[in-house]
Formats: structure tokens, C-alpha cells, sequence
């Protein structure tokens, strides 16, 4: 249990930092909507700008998820679980986890083939703006690893609870 103390606190932190930086990507895309706004108001319209702030959307949902995992802020039906023991919630959290894993694995698959394809082809955007797809597509399959990596975090710290181990103070 020493590896998965040592991989919960170094996955966590991990997630940790990176989420909290990622949380100032709200201001870029503030910053890209306010050009957006101006330059079609006043000057000509960019055609950067609205493409771009999806491009950061996804960057700032998708880097930020794994984040938002370990502080427990995703969305959970809360109607019976959170009337159940501290064990029995682990208990179910530990089960379904792996449909979570499971769903990842599939997803981050299906990233890196669609990222391979991009870069082999040099894929663009069918827009007018025409920007390349890799990047976008690198920092999606990015993010899905890490939301694997945060999920087996999880599933470890549910081991752990289950064997009456207190770990809330080392990850946070």
C-alpha cells in the first residue's frame, strides 16, 4: 500500500496543479469573446476568434476534469448514496469506477487514433480560418490520460478506505 500512497499523492498533486491553472483559462476565453466582440463591432471580424475559444473550452474542460474528480465536484445521484455509511459508499464507488476506467481506456483509444490521424495527414478545421486539429486533439488525449490516471487515484483511495485507512489528509 506504500505504492499506492506514493501514486494517490503524486497523481493528486499533479491533477491539482494543473487544475488550478487551467482555471485561469476562463480569462483567455473571456479575452478571445472580447476581440471577438470588438473587432465585429469596429473593425472587420476575425475569423480566429470563435473557433479559437471553443479550442480553449475544450482545453479548459478537459485539462480541468481530473481536478474536478478529486475534489469531488462531478455530478453524483445523490438520492440514496449519500445517506450510506462511509464504507458502503467506498464499496460502490470502488465498483463502479471501472465503468468509468473502462469508458476512458475506450475513449483515450479512439483519441490517439483520431490524434495519429491528424498528424499524419496534417488535418485542418473545414473553416475559413482552417487552423491545424493536433493540437487540440494532443491536449484532448492529455486530458482523458489524466482523467485515467485521477480515476485509478480514486479507485486506490476507495481501497484504502475500505481497509479503515484515513487518507483524506495526504491528498489534499
Amino acid at each position: 500500500m506504500t505504492f499506492a500512497r506514493k501514486y494517490i499523492t503524486f497523481i493528486d498533486g499533479m491533477n491539482r496543479l494543473i487544475g488550478r491553472t487551467v482555471m485561469y483559462g476562463i480569462f483567455v476565453m473571456m479575452g478571445i469573446l472580447l476581440w471577438s466582440s470588438i473587432s465585429k463591432t469596429f473593425f472587420l471580424p476575425s475569423l480566429w476568434t470563435l473557433e479559437m475559444a471553443q479550442f480553449a473550452m475544450v482545453a479548459y474542460y478537459i485539462l480541468g476534469g481530473p481536478y474536478s474528480i478529486q475534489m469531488g465536484s462531478n455530478v453524483r445521484m445523490d438520492l440514496l448514496y449519500g445517506e450510506w455509511s462511509l464504507k458502503r459508499q467506498a464499496w460502490t464507488d470502488a465498483i463502479t469506477v471501472f465503468f468509468l476506467i473502462t469508458y476512458l481506456c475506450v475513449l483515450l483509444y479512439g483519441g490517439y487514433d483520431s490524434l495519429s490521424y491528424s498528424l499524419q495527414y496534417g488535418e485542418r478545421s473545414p473553416t475559413a480560418w482552417r487552423p491545424y486539429l493536433w493540437p487540440i486533439k494532443s491536449i484532448m488525449c492529455l486530458g482523458i490520460f489524466l482523467m485515467l490516471l485521477q480515476a485509478i487515484s480514486e479507485f486506490l483511495k476507495d481501497i484504502l478506505r475500505l481497509r479503515g485507512e484515513d487518507i483524506a489528509k495526504e491528498t489534499i
